[in-house]
């Protein structure tokens, strides 16, 4: 936003930008040890940890350009050797 101070009344803003980044907070779950191994290899060895990938929004259905701004969070067992797990992130997207 670009705010330009007037003589008399209140400043006059504008938008400088299009589009917006936008932020969706998500749980990844995994059913098996190999899912969460092979989601962990796709983000360091694919998006190589910093890239942008194109995924389905998941409130919309539309297709985005997404990264993790965040890393891909902590794996947290949800049960006993980690069969099932799940990463708690955020996906950040321009809308």
């Amino acid at each position: 936003e670009e705010r330009t101070e007037m003589e008399r009344g209140p400043s006059k803003m504008r938008a400088l930008n299009s589009r917006v980044m936008k932020n969706v907070y998500a749980s990844v779950q995994f059913r098996t040890a190999a899912d969460a191994e092979a989601f962990e290899e796709w983000y360091l060895h694919d998006v190589g940890r910093v890239g942008w990938f194109t995924m389905e929004h998941p409130r919309t259905g539309q297709p985005i350009s997404a990264r993790f701004p965040q890393g891909i969070g902590r794996l947290v067992p949800l049960n006993t050797r980690f069969r099932f797990s799940k990463r708690d992130l955020v996906l950040e997207y321009m809308r």
